[in-house]
């Protein structure tokens, strides 16, 4: 009997011992103060629009992610008569007011453990209404109980359904080039 107890002591122990030593595997990270920038290089005008206000969450127990922003928070047209032609007859903001990128991080990286990681995302990248299957290339920095993300990808109009009336063809670009930079914060649980 005293055998037994000894043994189911050591057992219970063993298994507290373990558990305190599990990384939190349901950790979150989140920002809400990320920059997304989009420039439009075309033949006749640079168009350079941002927000600062993408908002974004990644679960590094299950390296899913998810990231949005309000379209009407993108900034910075080279004049508000382009900015309000962006918002009513591009991006169609009061139709489509948030664009969005969910998926998950194809490598299987530890993101508890700070360094430098080239990632692949792989996700729905929801823009105008249209939904399309993208990998995306990131860039990811843990460090200090933070996790830097950036990235730069093109987003042809033409997967998200946007046309570009003929008259103005020679000033936006059918690839549009957009950055994602952000810093998240973590010790948010499940």
């Amino acid at each position: 009997m005293f055998k037994l107890c000894y043994i189911s002591l050591f057992v219970l122990l063993l298994m507290v011992s373990v558990s305190a030593q599990q990384p939190d595997n349901q950790t979150i990270f989140s920002t809400k103060n990320g920059k997304v920038t989009f420039r439009s290089d075309a033949p006749l005008e640079l168009i350079t629009a941002s927000s600062p206000e993408l908002r974004g969450a990644v679960d590094i127990s299950s390296r899913s992610f998810t990231f949005s922003v309000t379209n009407r928070t993108l900034k910075g047209f080279n004049s508000p008569l382009q900015q309000e032609h962006f918002y009513e007859n591009y991006i169609e903001a009061g139709s489509y007011p948030v664009s969005t990128f969910k998926g998950k991080i194809i490598e299987q990286t530890d993101l508890t453990i700070p360094g430098n990681y080239q990632v692949r995302a792989k996700g729905i990248l929801d823009i105008h209404g249209v939904a399309q299957e993208r990998i995306i290339k990131v860039n990811m920095q843990v460090k200090n109980g933070q996790i830097a993300v950036t990235s730069e990808f093109l987003v042809p109009l033409s997967d998200h359904n946007i046309t570009i009336p003929r008259i103005v063809y020679q000033k936006i670009a059918e690839e549009i080039v957009v950055t994602v930079e952000a810093v998240l914060t973590g010790g948010t649980k499940k």
